[in-house]
Parts: C-alpha cells; structure tokens; sequence
C-alpha cells in the first residue's frame, strides 16, 4: 500500500464500518455470508468507447464491498434522521429516493433542491420535471414504475451549492446500498458530481458523457444534469441527452 492510497482506504474503512455499526454489527462476521473485498475506489470502472468497440481498462483504487442481500427499506431505516454531516442541520426533509425499487434503471443526480426538500422527493422542481419528460416523453418509460431515483447526498446543501466531498463520503454508504439492493440492469448518473463519485474520480461531463462505464459491475452511462439542459437548452445539448438515452434503452433490450 502506498502512502498516497492510505487517506482514502482508511477513509472508505471507516464510513464502511460506521454503515455496520448502524445495521447492529458489533464486530466483523467470518462467515460465508459475509465477504469484505478490497477494490477499486467505490467501485471498479471501465470504459468501453462512444462507438461500443469494446471496453479499456482503468486504473483502479481501493474500496470495500459487502455481499449481503438487503432492501431499500432496510436502508432507509439504517439511514435513520441523520445527523452524520452537517447538511442535517439546515435541512427539512431526508430525500432518501422514489420510484421503483425493483427497476432495471436507476438515476443518480447530485442532491436535493428546495422543492425537493419541501416535498421529500427526488427531482420535483424544474430541473425534476425535465427528468420526467426525458423519461416518459423522449424513452417511453414510466418514471414511478420503470425507474429509481436517488442523489448522492439525501438532504439539500445550502443555497443549493454543490456537495462538500466530506457530505458525499458521509451519504455514499448509503448510495451504495441503495444500488446493491435494486440491483439494476443500467445507472445513469446525471452531471458531473454523480459521475464523479459513482466512478471515484473527478470527470469532465462534457468530455466523458455519452459512454459506458461500470459500477460494481453494473453498466453506467454519464450524461448531462437536467438543470445544466435547462441553463444551457441547445440543440446540441438536447441531442447530445437522448442520443444517450437512447444507448440506455439498447442496453435494457439487451
């Protein structure tokens, strides 16, 4: 282990056990049903290119996965009213997720608006509303039946400002049981600080939207945040969203 790789194990260790802690374990099982397993970062990611001609490997970092089947409510209940980062203090509701907990996809935006945090849901303002109409007008789908959605923090940072990476790190354990227990078939991660902590590293959207990846073994597509389309409503742009939309849809065919 290297120096510079010690700070983020130790890190991911520690949010890992405190995830434990709360679900009751007072120490680490060695039995079967129970595996701890060091890999890359939050998850192992490989890219495969716009043109689909195979996937390139990344270089991985280290991070610790528990294989043990749970559910969304089980999660939930874990999350508790918390206070693990200081986003609780000026909050009004936990945006925990909504939709379909058995769905073959799954969305992952940044956090919590004001009318989401009104409301209790994710991607009920503005920017949620365009999310529908990606969903139901420009897929076809259903967003309540057909998809998941969540945030990588649950509770609204102040005057909507980006997450702090100590908040991220706070909620992530969560955002990772989350996915284990839907199990998806695909994840779209919508702008840059989603894909950015779904793949353990920081990503330029613009450049990197548009292509496969994976998480935990799952297929994650990145592309545009709803809010940054309604800022930045191009042609370009809205071609660009379904272009990649329409990658997730092959990907639930196949």
């Amino acid at each position: 282990m290297s120096t510079s790789e010690r700070p983020v194990i130790l890190r991911n260790l520690r949010n890992y056990l405190t995830f434990l802690k709360d679900y009751g374990f007072s120490g680490i099982p060695s039995d079967s049903d129970i595996v701890l397993k060091l890999q890359p970062n939050t998850n192992k990611a490989t890219l495969s290119t716009s043109n689909n001609e195979g996937p390139t490997k990344m270089k991985a970092t280290k991070s610790i996965t528990k294989k043990i089947n749970i559910s969304i409510e089980k999660v939930r209940e874990a999350l508790g009213d918390c206070n693990r980062c200081d986003l609780h203090k000026n909050r009004k509701t936990i945006v925990f997720g909504s939709g379909n907990p058995h769905a073959e996809l799954v969305f992952v935006g940044e956090a919590p608006g004001a009318d989401e945090d009104e409301q209790g849901f994710p991607f009920v303002g503005r920017a949620g509303k365009k999310l529908t109409e990606i969903i139901e007008k420009g897929m076809n789908l259903d967003r309540e039946k057909d998809t998941y959605i969540c945030n990588i923090v649950k509770c609204r940072p102040p005057s909507n400002r980006d997450p702090k990476s100590n908040e991220i790190e706070s909620c992530n354990p969560f955002l990772i049981k989350q996915l284990q227990a839907i199990k998806p078939k695909a994840i779209v991660a919508l702008g840059k600080p989603a894909a950015s902590t779904l793949l353990g590293r920081t990503v330029p959207i613009m450049k990197e939207r548009g292509n496969w990846y994976q998480y935990e073994g799952i297929p994650l597509m990145l592309t545009l945040h709803p809010a940054y389309l309604l800022r930045a409503y191009t042609l370009e742009n809205r071609r660009n969203v379904m272009s990649d939309m329409h990658k997730v849809l092959a990907k639930l065919k196949e």
